[in-house]
């Protein structure tokens, strides 16, 4: 894909994508395109279009940002082709989804490693972060700016019964995302885990098609899950934020004073929207409770132990390696 793309701009309205695009009508030197599976309303869309106004402020109207959010330019797995490729210059994705191309990416998600957020940005901002964007790098075809989006402690929501302990996974059909680390740590717990992309989540809820799913409560919030599930158990089994990637030959093609400015925008927006995830995140328990979910806590030590005795973490040491593991253990503790 070349660096210069007037002609998108043209032609974007007739994919139906171009509703929240910036700038969509003027030309510019640089036009990039973004994409995301998150609702207009989540703070990464809100505080993506600030960046956005940023940079092209910032660079006199050289460079423009184009969002595409709520999987316009297709699923998960779609966009990670297509940034792979170059068809879309930059795509914030989950690690553990990215590990179906960079499997190291998964690590910051084993099941619960983390005991809350101050773990969890000691490691991401520290050794562990920077282990992940070096094994992003590897790939060649990708590089990750160097800070991560929060997505948010992931939770347990169903349409059949709460979650109170490891058994109640017991024959549950769940949702998961397209990525193996969680198919594996459902199945520890004994449950049916179903592969599913985000943008078909809601009518699978919906169909009965799956009895559950976990997502952050800002995401059962802005996609209206809590219309199709009833209880919402805070299990809090895994961390996961967003690397926001960008194609790396259309990246370098940049010259290197937008790439500055590029980078120092998207970075200040990331830090951000992870202080907006944790301010709508303290709010939202009360805000889905009164649209009728019912929650419910549970302790993490008897889930741990039994992942620990399922052989769930010595199973990934093994996938992951030593130097990798070792590496999240010295954020988080000893595991396996």
């Amino acid at each position: 894909m070349k660096t210069t793309r007037r002609a998108f701009t043209a032609g974007a309205a007739a994919l139906g994508v171009s509703g929240f695009a910036i700038g969509r009508a003027r030309a510019a030197e640089f036009t990039y395109k973004y994409a995301n599976n998150l609702p207009l309303t989540h703070p990464l869309n809100v505080r993506a279009k600030e960046a956005a106004d940023k940079i092209k402020e910032e660079t006199g109207g050289r460079f423009e940002l184009q969002i595409f959010p709520s999987s316009q330019l297709g699923s998960d797995t779609d966009t990670l082709g297509q940034i792979r490729n170059g068809a879309v210059d930059f795509f914030t994705l989950s690690g553990l989804i990215l590990s179906t191309f960079v499997p190291t990416a998964a690590i910051s998600g084993v099941g619960f490693a983390f005991s809350g957020y101050d773990a969890v940005w000691a490691a991401m901002d520290g050794k562990l972060g920077a282990f992940i964007r070096e094994e992003i790098s590897k790939s060649r075809q990708l590089i990750a700016m160097e800070t991560i989006w929060d997505n948010g402690f992931r939770q347990t929501t169903t349409s059949t019964k709460p979650i109170q302990t490891p058994a109640d996974f017991d024959g549950m059909k769940l949702r998961v995302p397209p990525a193996p680390l969680w198919t594996s740590m459902f199945k520890a717990f004994g449950a049916a885990p179903t592969t599913i992309n985000f943008n078909e989540t809601y009518s699978a809820l919906q169909s009965k098609v799956v009895d559950g799913q976990e997502n952050p409560l800002a995401i059962i919030e802005t996609a209206k899950l809590y219309e199709v599930q009833t209880y919402c158990s805070t299990t809090n089994h895994m961390w996961d934020g967003f690397w926001f990637l960008a194609n790396r030959r259309n990246w370098e093609a940049l010259p290197k004073d937008i790439q500055a400015i590029v980078a120092k925008h998207i970075n200040a927006a990331g830090l951000a929207e992870r202080a907006d995830v944790a301010k709508l995140t303290q709010n939202l328990r009360e805000t889905l409770s009164g649209r009728g979910m019912k929650f419910n806590d549970v302790d993490p030590k008897a889930f741990r132990e039994k992942l620990r005795a399922a052989g769930f973490y010595a199973e990934w040491k093994g996938k992951f390696g030593d130097a990798a593991w070792a590496t999240l253990e010295g954020a988080v503790g000893k595991l396996s």
